[in-house]
């Protein structure tokens, strides 16, 4: 151990021991002081029940097409587009000429003869005593009609398409609104109410659209299905229950011989159409009883029947129209008394510039003028089915089948009905009766014919 007084000593001065400081001067540690917040009220949580959300909704994704299907897809679009375009050019062809003219003579006569039949009456009955006044009123509708005819040829008939279902649509609001008791447009004469109109201004019979209406639909319909005709389901059903809510309430004006030519132009459109025949011979059978019910039940009619089959047993009450009517027939003999000369017009036949204008006809020119009249009609009417065999399509042969079919029941019905081959119902004669709107309607249906003979397909000579 070396001295104190040493240099080692000196160098390394002695190491002093820490003096530790008694438990009670010890620090203690500082600790955090914790602030502490006042008590809140407790709260209940609410845990949220997990509602799905609506998602917009997605349009379902277009199944791919195979190169197959789009081929086929682009070849059907321009076939179309192809026959749009071949539509249009032949549309610019010209009309049948024959059926033109023949439309436009039987005018002409019938003018003729309304003027011829209609001027003692129109002297007598009207408040002007003019004589003309009926011919005046017919011109004024036959050139109104013609202009239509004309117009309407020169339309691509494919356009009569689009109006189909509308023009059914609005034929049936009016045959409704006309139906409706009180109205105060609807026209009454002798008990049937069957005109819209106001005054002597405009009348029309809500009958007449109805007719075009269901040839039109049929057409177009019936165009379309092809094999699915010979189902009941696509080929009776839904045009059996059109027939039977148009037809009806025709019916209810009451008009039966409107409900008559309807159900007719709509049966010959699905016969034609490709229905089976089974349903051909069982609507008969039902049409059948229908008539039946109607000419021997209803009361409307069953007077008509009686003295129908013997008008001789009241020939001055309920059997005096149909008695007159023989005596006017049979007084014209072969040759007739002459244009104007006619004696049962001075009021002693009922309805002679109207129904009953085809006796006038016979008297003034015999047997053989109203011969001629009916080959004529005869003529027009075979024209007529020339053209729908001819026809560039179904659905313009389907239309000038309804149209001609519906001028040839029309006409043959009048004829019987002043001949006394059938009960007495309203029904006028095409182009020769009185009545403006009709005649304008009729020349209309002609220029749809026209427009179909436009796009016949040509046809070899000899």
């Amino acid at each position: 151990m070396a001295p104190r007084n040493s240099s080692a000593a000196r160098r390394d001065p002695p190491k002093r021991e820490p003096q530790r400081r008694p438990a009670q001067q010890r620090r203690k540690p500082v600790q955090a002081q914790v602030r502490q917040r006042p008590p809140q009220p407790r709260q209940s949580i609410v845990i949220p029940f997990p509602v799905p959300q609506q998602r917009p909704a997605q349009r379902p994704r277009r199944r791919v097409l195979s190169r197959e299907e789009a081929q086929r897809r682009q070849e059907f679009r321009a076939h179309q587009q192809a026959m749009e375009e071949q539509s249009r050019e032949l549309a610019k062809g010209p009309i049948d000429l024959p059926f033109c003219l023949l439309v436009l003579l039987l005018m002409s006569i019938g003018l003729v003869m309304l003027l011829s039949a209609s001027f003692p009456s129109a002297y007598y009955t009207t408040k002007q005593n003019n004589p003309a006044y009926y011919f005046i009123r017919q011109g004024i509708f036959a050139i109104m009609g013609v202009a239509a005819m004309l117009f309407i040829g020169k339309i691509n008939y494919q356009r009569f398409r689009g109006i189909a279902k509308s023009l059914l649509y609005m034929s049936i609001f009016l045959l409704v609104f006309v139906a409706i008791p009180g109205n105060p447009v609807a026209v009454t004469v002798k008990g049937a109410t069957r005109w819209i109109g106001v005054g002597e201004l405009f009348n029309f019979q809500p009958s007449e659209i109805a007719k075009m209406a269901i040839i039109i639909y049929f057409s177009d319909s019936i165009s379309r299905k092809k094999d699915l005709m010979r189902s009941f389901r696509y080929g009776i059903l839904p045009y059996a229950a059109l027939l039977v809510v148009t037809a009806g309430l025709v019916a209810i004006e009451p008009h039966l011989s409107g409900a008559i030519l309807i159900l007719g132009v709509g049966a010959a459109l699905m016969l034609v159409g490709g229905i089976n025949w089974a349903w051909v011979f069982g609507a008969l059978g039902g049409a059948a009883a229908m008539l039946y019910f109607a000419l021997f039940v209803v009361g409307y009619n069953t007077s008509r029947i009686q003295y129908w089959l013997n008008p001789w047993a009241d020939a001055q009450g309920k059997g005096y129209q149909l008695s007159q009517s023989l005596i006017t027939i049979g007084s014209g003999g072969l040759l007739g008394v002459g244009l104007g000369k006619s004696r049962q017009k001075f009021l002693f036949l009922p309805e002679e510039h109207n129904d009953f204008i085809f006796a006038i006809i016979c008297e003034e020119l015999g047997l053989i003028g109203a011969s001629i009249i009916m080959l004529l009609f005869a003529a027009l009417i075979l024209r007529g089915y020339w053209i729908a065999l001819h026809a560039r399509d179904r659905f313009g042969s389907l239309m000038v089948i309804g149209v001609t079919t519906l001028i040839a029941m029309q006409t043959f019905l009048n004829i019987g009905v002043v001949t006394g081959l059938l009960p007495t119902t309203g029904i006028s004669l095409p182009f020769f009766s009185y009545g403006g709107t009709a005649l304008s309607i009729q020349l209309a249906e002609m220029g749809v014919v026209l427009s179909v003979s436009r796009q016949m397909r040509p046809t070899k000579a000899g």
